[in-house]
């Protein structure tokens, strides 16, 4: 049933494929951050063709859930249907309607964000519990796919149940945002063709989320574009970030709290060091925050080289909210133009060699298969060392990125964003070799080590540049 409009989530139809093949009932969840196309993904694979669908209305009472409930099943039914009491009348009454429908026909039963349904004191998961277990699971034609934006809420509820829905689903998919190669494919698809140095850049202000995606005008450059959506007065994503985390997360603020503090620095802080920034507990409540942000997408928790699960370091991932931070905190309708006048500022330069570390971390697999080591196993991390920690107090060290390989060869990768070839010096030729004999000295690493350099355009060809082992480029990423 696979829609030929999609762009990618070919694995995600694949899984579906093999849902509806099945002889016995489908629990499937589904999902991931808000704007990334969850709902439109169901739509698209089953055409729009559902015997019941519900979606839960934010912020609304049990009653309004109800009521919405009521409203679509006279529709679907075509026939007069009074609000349920409650949950369990609403349950009930899905089960009748249901019943009624033919067994020689799959039933495509799809219910919304999820999360929203479940208001305070609304016995809504355990009257659904109660419906899948006595009912649902039973019906070996039945599909039922229930979908959320409210990441956390999800894994909890749904995906790790340690109640009635305990090991009940039979697919679970997390809808990643698009890759760089998926987002050229969408922007063409929209009639957009510019330079995969527009395209990375624009990734880098919106991430792969599509409905961001979708509002950008053919008809207008990039940075046009940017200007429109994010600096103009009103403009339409200027205030997404409030909106954003409070239809996340409860507590949005001390999830904002968390956000902010990691956006202080790139290599991203300790649980302890969030705490101390945050002025949070440093306790359970803390980890399973950041264990949410990290689920949502939003948080990358990144391994320190060759240290324990108590120093990973998060780090703040969510394209967005970095721009948002540095560009539209504090400045919502002040220059129209920004975007375009800020060209060549070193703010924005600043933000660009960042993002861009953001980018290659999120394309690893990219990275490795032009490196020729896809099927290598490997684990990712990075480090650094404190000037006050080394014999040399007057620098320190840091490596970007680290791919130690199971074949005992451990790529340092030094990521630079230009406009232009990027061109090795002598003094950074040194620089680089003083890293490299920083991390062999402090890690005591007896693998074969790889400097590989992970560039807009390439090295720029001269007397120092035949020290780099290995190269990247952008349009590598877009594989």
């Amino acid at each position: 049933m696979q829609a030929e409009q999609l762009i990618g989530r070919t694995e995600e139809c694949h899984r579906l494929d093999r849902c509806m093949a099945q002889e016995e009932a489908q629990l499937v969840i589904l999902y991931g951050r808000r704007r990334v196309g969850k709902t439109y993904l169901i739509n698209s694979y089953f055409e729009g063709r559902f015997d019941f669908k519900l979606t839960g209305i934010y912020g609304e009472t049990r009653d309004v859930q109800l009521r919405n409930f009521a409203d679509e099943m006279r529709r679907q039914t075509n026939a007069p249907f009074s609000q349920p009491a409650d949950w369990m009348d609403a349950f009930g009454a899905l089960r009748d309607y249901l019943e009624t429908l033919p067994e020689t026909e799959k039933q495509i039963v799809f219910f919304d964000e999820l999360p929203w349904m479940d208001t305070p004191r609304g016995k809504f998961l355990s009257s659904f519990e109660w419906f899948w277990n006595s009912f649902g699971a039973r019906r070996k034609n039945l599909v039922f796919i229930i979908c959320g934006s409210a990441t956390a809420w999800m894994t909890e509820k749904i995906a790790e149940n340690k109640g009635g829905l305990f090991h009940r689903q039979t697919c679970r998919i997390f809808l990643e945002p698009f890759t760089l190669g998926e987002t050229e494919a969408y922007l063409l698809s929209r009639g957009i063709r510019w330079s995969r140095f527009d395209i990375a850049e624009c990734y880098m202000v919106m991430g792969g989320i599509p409905y961001y995606l979708s509002l950008l005008d053919e008809t207008c450059s990039y940075r046009e574009n940017i200007d429109h959506l994010f600096f103009r007065k009103r403009a339409e994503l200027w205030d997404e970030f409030e909106h954003l985390y409070h239809t996340l997360f409860t507590n949005s603020e001390q999830y904002i709290r968390i956000a902010e503090a990691l956006n202080e620095k790139k290599s991203g802080y300790t649980r302890s060091e969030i705490a101390r920034k945050t002025q949070l507990p440093e306790n359970g409540v803390l980890s399973k925050m950041l264990q949410n942000l990290t689920d949502s997408g939003f948080v990358r928790a990144y391994a320190f080289y060759n240290k324990k699960k108590k120093e990973t370091l998060y780090q703040l991932a969510d394209y967005y909210s970095l721009f948002y931070f540095r560009f539209l905190k504090q400045r919502p309708g002040k220059d129209e133009h920004f975007w375009r006048n800020a060209l060549d500022s070193p703010s924005r330069r600043a933000w660009a060699g960042l993002t861009f570390e953001q980018l290659c971390k999120d394309h690893i697999r990219q990275i490795k298969q032009k490196l020729g080591i896809a099927g290598v196993l490997s684990e990712e991390s990075s480090w650094f060392v404190r000037a006050k920690d080394t014999e040399d107090a007057e620098r320190g060290a840091q490596i970007d990125l680290i791919i130690s390989r199971r074949d005992h060869v451990t790529n340092l990768c030094e990521i630079k964003f230009s406009v232009n070839e990027y061109e090795i010096d002598r003094e950074e030729e040194q620089n680089l070799r003083n890293k490299i004999a920083a991390f062999q000295k402090s890690t005591g690493s007896r693998d074969t080590l790889s400097l590989t350099m992970i560039t807009t355009y390439g090295i720029k060809k001269n007397m120092y540049s035949s020290f780099v082992n290995a190269e990247v480029v952008l349009d590598d990423l877009f594989g």
